[in-house]
């Protein structure tokens, strides 16, 4: 069962490296949870953050590992709190 769940969370993972919008990452995680989209690999080996790093996002805001604001290629924003992700700036 486990090998499936990370299996899975490495796909997501890798597909978010060619992300260039919100609605890239919030299609690619899809939705669970409070926010638009969840991603349930928190703890694993990859982040959601290098993965968009490498798809040439940047890091507009962050006040720790699991609470951080990103702007896509495209200039479209998410942030992320504790894995759950929403369109746009959420920080207030």
């Amino acid at each position: 069962m486990w090998d499936k769940f990370w299996k899975l969370i490495e796909e997501q993972l890798e597909a978010l490296q060619s992300a260039k919008s919100a609605d890239d990452v919030i299609g690619i995680l899809g939705g669970a949870g409070p926010g638009e989209a969840h991603f349930a690999g928190s703890g694993g080996d990859g982040t959601v953050r290098e993965s968009l790093f490498t798809a040439g996002w940047e890091l507009v805001w962050q006040e720790a590992y699991y609470f951080w604001v990103m702007r896509a290629p495209d200039g479209s924003l998410i942030t992320y709190i504790e894995g759950d992700i929403y369109r746009g700036d959420k920080r207030s």
